[in-house]
């Protein structure tokens, strides 16, 4: 019997360490599943993703402007492409203010498709809403977007209204062609994109849920510079879309990074984008832009009046393409005119013929051609 014990005793001591481990195991498990839970059930219901570069100039007014509708359902994610001005500084002051906003300076340049793909990455809400860095949001803008976002739709769709530079004067009072709210569900993208596809070159216009995102392909839309667009029309969206005719955003006009490359992304990079999308039909492409716009002679006089065509863009862009040596002649004369006789010749026009269209009057007017302009011609 003194053996029994003795055995019993040693076979208990043998295995009180196994135990002790497990016990240790099982506290740790249950710790991460705790932690898991509390991360969960702190995530932001909304993210506000910026993808900035060299903007210290701007980006400050537009993330005051955001910060003050925050609350706990909202975090502002900003990733920067290795600026070389003082974003840092604007930006990093703000988040050691602010906990909402989550800052991540980048060691190079992504571009900025592949920078408002990394914002979605690094962003923990269940939707994000990808905006830019100097516009600004309109009061009760988040509220009404969390509010659409516990519906349960794939994408949101809010309006914006267009202001000038210094938001003083306001140009159009909304870009969707419609007011209230429309519904699309996953059979209507050739609607969808008929009635929003024009608004939706202005990437703060989505509000798109994460997993989606990140369940579609993105890197092939890399350079195209509108990355939003290839995610939304790739493919048929899995469930619904809301479309808010309503302006929640103040678009600042005229001081994109895209400015002096306008004639590539409009002429070139964004009806490519448009007319890749091959499963949609031809008209509805067709609503949202031509399938080469740099054919027509009046979009080629309108750039050269603005000041983004010259000899140089023909030369890269317009005379590879295959047409008739007589447009390629015709297109290649255009870009020789004098700047300021077709810009004073295009304002003369605009005003005589279309006096309310304050925006494409403002454009002639910021025009390096445009004859108050202090810079040289």
């Amino acid at each position: 019997l003194g053996k029994f014990n003795s055995g019993a005793q040693r076979l208990s001591e043998s295995r009180d360490p196994m135990t002790e481990t497990q016990e240790t195991q099982a506290t740790q498990a249950t710790g991460e599943i705790q932690e898991l839970h509390s991360a969960a059930s702190s995530a932001p219901l909304l993210s506000i993703c910026i993808a900035t570069r060299n903007r210290g100039h701007v980006i400050g007014a537009t993330l005051d402007n955001i910060l003050e509708q925050c609350g706990p359902q909202l975090e502002l994610v900003v990733v920067d492409g290795a600026s070389s001005d003082n974003t840092s500084t604007v930006v990093s002051a703000r988040a050691t203010a602010y906990p909402q906003l989550q800052y991540f300076p980048q060691a190079a340049n992504s571009g900025i498709d592949g920078d408002f793909d990394k914002a979605v990455a690094l962003a923990r809400g269940a939707y994000c809403w990808l905006l830019t860095d100097d516009d600004v949001l309109l009061p009760g803008a988040v509220a009404r977007v969390l509010a659409a976002c516990q519906q349960g739709h794939e994408v949101i769709i809010v309006d914006a209204e267009v202001f000038t530079a210094d938001l003083t004067a306001k140009l159009f009072a909304q870009r969707l062609p419609f007011m209230g709210e429309r519904r699309y569900g996953p059979a209507d993208a050739d609607q969808l994109l008929a009635d929003c596809g024009q608004h939706l070159s202005f990437i703060g216009a989505v509000v798109i849920r994460r997993n989606l995102w990140l369940s579609r392909e993105r890197q092939r839309y890399y350079g195209t510079e509108f990355i939003h667009v290839g995610v939304l029309f790739q493919a048929a969206l899995p469930g619904s879309v809301l479309a808010i005719g309503e302006p929640l955003i103040r678009i600042r006009y005229g001081v994109g990074n895209w400015t002096s490359r306008s004639f590539s992304v409009w002429m070139i990079k964004w009806p490519r984008l448009i007319w890749s999308f091959d499963w949609m039909s031809p008209s509805a492409r067709a609503a949202v832009c031509p399938y080469e716009p740099w054919r027509s002679l009046v979009a080629l006089l309108l750039h050269r009046a603005k000041g983004s065509y010259s000899w140089q863009e023909f030369t890269q862009f317009v005379r590879p393409m295959a047409q008739p040596l007589w447009r390629t002649w015709v297109a290649g004369i255009v870009a020789l005119l004098p700047g300021g006789l077709v810009n004073l010749a295009a304002l003369f026009y605009a005003r005589l013929f279309s006096p309310t269209q304050k925006g494409g009057i403002y454009d002639l007017q910021q025009s390096r051609y445009y004859w108050r302009q202090k810079r040289s011609v």
